[in-house]
């Protein structure tokens, strides 16, 4: 594939930081509860276990953002952020006790959730305002996500799961490199050290803080899948690899959808993508936990990751970097971060208290609940004159 045409802009240098980045997501989403199975514990102590890491989300992106704000140097802490991630997570393989355990996931995630924010606003001062061509380089997310799900699929339909924590050590190294490979953003060209005044005039305009509710109501709604898929479709008859196939389809979807993000958001608004997000989440929950038994609703299902991650994952970067000037554009990225890690957190942890007693069909319908709270919520307190994002 070709880099877009354009003025000089580090395509394959950023692209190659998303790819391994999301390979390491790729590693987490789907064989970490089951891994944590392996270890022998129960839904509820897994439950906890995946939810530690998202609760970090909570104050690790506002703190590191807070801190790129202020100094400017955002590539430094995404450097530092995945060399400490590495040593942290190296912990794993001293003890698999739960404390330990906890210890380790909140640890790495403290400094894992300083990465991702920092590098978003570094990539869109990269792109130096061309935001259509964003989604063409987040697609290489998307790519290693899916390299990731697969080949560890079948890795794990031979091998024993007590390899699983050097895959992902072998991937964050792999981010360690690429952080280094990445440019800073030339001198001029990025948002300039600032104090953080008028944050929070921003974050109060109209339509702004409802944005941020329904991030963390549709990150709540995804606590099933996230902690619990893999082991339910298992419970199904599944095997691991075509698990493994199940989620990259989701992701191969995904990616479509970003190659076609920039027409999109050139012909609708953005309010109007997220709420069709929202309310297709709201079915793929539904169908997930209901019809998983069927293959082909199964598959309809995953494609539906088109927009319950792709479609609103593009718009909502979109949404905060319209809504927040240069000097805040960090801030505005880790709130966003932290809304979808307190919601990410609260789904698994729910879902993990419920499932023994609620089941895949009631754990999911909550879900399903939520994702539709916010297409409401998104309906009823956001602006009609959100236009459509201009492309360059």
């Amino acid at each position: 594939m070709s880099p877009p045409a354009g003025h000089s802009v580090p395509y394959w240098r950023l692209s190659t930081f998303y790819l391994f980045y999301f390979a390491l997501l790729g590693s987490t989403a789907p064989f970490l509860a089951l891994y944590f199975h392996h270890l022998g514990f129960d839904s509820a102590r897994i439950g906890e276990l995946v939810a530690i890491p998202m609760l970090m989300r909570c104050v690790a992106p506002n703190l590191w953002g807070w801190l790129g704000d202020r100094t400017g140097r955002r590539l430094a802490i995404v450097r530092i952020g995945a060399v400490c991630t590495l040593a942290s997570f190296s912990l794993i393989l001293v003890d698999t006790g739960y404390a330990w355990l906890a210890m380790v996931m909140g640890l790495h995630a403290f400094f894992w959730h300083a990465v991702l924010p920092q590098f978003e606003t570094l990539t869109l001062a990269h792109l130096q305002g061309q935001t259509a061509r964003y989604s063409q380089v987040r697609l290489w997310g998307s790519i290693g996500f899916i390299l990731a799900v697969v080949g560890l699929g079948r890795v794990f339909e031979s091998l024993s799961l007590d390899t699983y924590p050097y895959a992902l050590l072998l991937i964050m190294a792999g981010i360690v490199a690429a952080s280094a490979w990445v440019p800073d953003v030339p001198a001029g060209e990025g948002p300039r050290r600032t104090t953080g005044e008028g944050f929070m005039k921003q974050l109060v305009r109209p339509g702004v803080l409802a944005f941020y509710g329904c991030v963390g109501l549709m990150q709540l709604s995804h606590g099933p899948y996230y902690t619990f898929l893999t082991l339910h479709l298992e419970q199904l008859g599944y095997s691991r690899a075509v698990i493994g196939m199940l989620w990259a389809v989701g992701v191969v979807a995904e990616v479509l959808m970003f190659l076609a993000m920039s027409r999109i958001l050139a012909r609708f608004s953005l309010r109007h993508v997220l709420i069709a997000s929202f309310l297709l989440a709201a079915v793929r929950w539904l169908l997930l936990g209901s019809f998983a038994e069927h293959l082909w609703l199964l598959v309809l299902a995953q494609l539906m990751h088109a927009a319950t991650f792709g479609s609103f994952h593009a718009a909502a970067i979109h949404f905060v970097q319209r809504s927040f000037g240069a000097h805040q554009q960090g801030q505005g990225q880790a709130l966003y971060a932290a809304l979808a890690g307190v919601g990410g957190a609260l789904g698994a942890l729910y879902s993990g208290y419920l499932w023994q007693s609620l089941g895949a069909t009631g754990t999911f319908a909550l879900a399903s609940l939520a994702a539709f709270a916010a297409a409401l919520i998104m309906l009823r307190r956001t602006p009609h004159d959100l236009p459509p994002v201009a492309s360059h």
